[in-house]
């Protein structure tokens, strides 16, 4: 087959379409790999930046994406021209969830759309953006045989799910062993070959696209039910007076049959929160009722509003009002480490505690600036005054880099909601589950 004859003698060119949190990392591997990478992406700020050697990825290493850039191997554009030339095309795009929770595959349909024009022929397709299970072959598979291919003969189309995990020190995208799918025998061969290339771990085939991207909806969805067992049981705690940390770290000393969850504020980032409902809709079409994954949602989307009223009780007990208290947020983003806020958990609390009527700032060494209710909002020094100025110090992201020290000596109240001051007890400290 020559296009596997081309990927294994790294002839391919290949393009990226879609330069965000999965995109970019999986272009810069390709490119490592020794593959002719062209990132194609809509927003030319990030098609000048790629093409500065510019990083604006956490998860990708500056030197990585510079010498990419600097030996010819990576660049970005702006236009779908670049495909004409490519043997390998990557879809990467956003697959969001509307109001009420129905995926929106339009970006996909979009990238699609707007390839046909320059396909030619003799290329891979793979698609990496999480969806629900069905929608490689549904919303893809009908448009290029409409346009005349025939897959598995002149166009390959798989489905291979990302696995990048924002902040991850030690499992990266060139390192995470990869699921794919394709629609034929042939697809996956062809998808597998490019990835033994790239990845250096195991590349695991499975028998269709809907298997491959019913399994990554499987590893978000033990992720949610989990830490929505474990938050509901956080809230039990609170009531009971056991701290639910030290539950944990009991059971986690048995060397089977348990894993460990952790409590926290709520779920942000673009997966954990969205992706297990995208499997939701499409049950439904099946008349099938995911219970666990709809009961998961409804507790974690509590978790913030619990924490609002944890910290008026707290307030209270100090003969204060939530409203009119100055309220320090230590953190915005989703996760430790990071600066991705979708989603986060932080602004939905920060939003309640000004409806409220309290005074809310906040400090985060990753996030510069946010957007809340048509306001925007930058984040504060951490200083003693402003410590002290504060009626109530919320740890809403446990970064490493914050100074917990300089807190607890300096702030009157403190509630930490993901555990942070492990081991810095002090009396003006509370923790979520305790």
């Amino acid at each position: 087959m020559d296009l596997i004859n081309k990927i294994k003698n790294k002839e391919a060119k290949v393009t990226v379409i879609g330069l965000g949190y999965v995109g970019l990392p999986l272009a810069v591997e390709k490119a490592k790999a020794g593959f002719q990478v062209t990132g194609l992406d809509r927003k030319k700020e990030r098609v000048d930046k790629v093409n500065r050697g510019e990083n604006y990825i956490p998860d990708v290493l500056d030197v990585e994406l510079q010498d990419a850039v600097d030996s010819g191997t990576l660049c970005a554009n702006g236009d779908y021209e670049v495909i004409t030339g490519s043997d390998v095309i990557t879809i990467c795009v956003p697959t969001p969830l509307d109001e009420a929770k129905n995926p929106n595959t339009e970006f996909i349909e979009n990238v699609v759309e707007n390839s046909l024009p320059h396909l030619t022929g003799d290329q891979l397709i793979i698609l990496e953006s999480t969806t629900y299970p069905g929608t490689t072959q549904e919303v893809i598979q009908p448009k290029l045989e409409n346009a005349g291919f025939e897959i598995g003969e002149d166009i390959y189309l798989a489905f291979s799910p990302e696995r990048v995990d924002p902040g991850n020190k030690h499992h990266k995208t060139g390192n995470t062993p990869k699921v794919v799918g394709g629609v034929t025998d042939g697809c996956t061969e062809v998808a597998k070959t490019l990835y033994e290339e790239v990845i250096d771990e195991d590349i695991h085939p499975v028998s269709s696209p809907a298997v491959a991207e019913m399994e990554k909806l499987l590893e978000n969805i033990f992720r949610i039910v989990n830490i929505s067992l474990v938050n509901e049981l956080a809230m039990l705690a609170d009531k009971m007076d056991i701290d639910i940390w030290e539950v944990i770290e009991a059971a986690a000393t048995k060397p089977f049959g348990f894993m460990a969850f952790y409590p926290g504020p709520g779920l942000g980032g673009h997966c954990i929160p969205l992706d297990p409902f995208y499997l939701s809709w499409k049950a439904k079409q099946h008349d099938f009722f995911t219970r666990f994954i709809d009961l998961a949602g409804q507790i974690n989307d509590r978790m913030p509003e619990y924490v609002v009223k944890e910290s008026m009780e707290l307030l209270n007990k100090r003969g204060k009002s939530l409203k009119g208290s100055n309220v320090k947020l230590i953190g915005v983003a989703y996760k430790k480490d990071v600066d991705d806020t979708r989603e986060s958990p932080a602004l939905e609390i920060m939003k309640n505690l000004k409806q409220r009527g309290a005074k809310v700032d906040y400090h985060d060494p990753y996030v510069d600036r946010v957007s809340l209710s048509e306001s925007t909002y930058n984040s504060q020094a951490l200083t003693t005054d402003e410590l002290q100025g504060a009626d109530l110090v919320v740890i809403t992201t446990a970064h490493s880099n914050v100074d917990y020290d300089k807190i607890i000596e300096n702030a009157d109240l403190i509630y930490d909601t993901r555990n942070a001051l492990d081991g810095l007890d002090a009396d003006n400290v509370y923790k979520l589950g305790s």
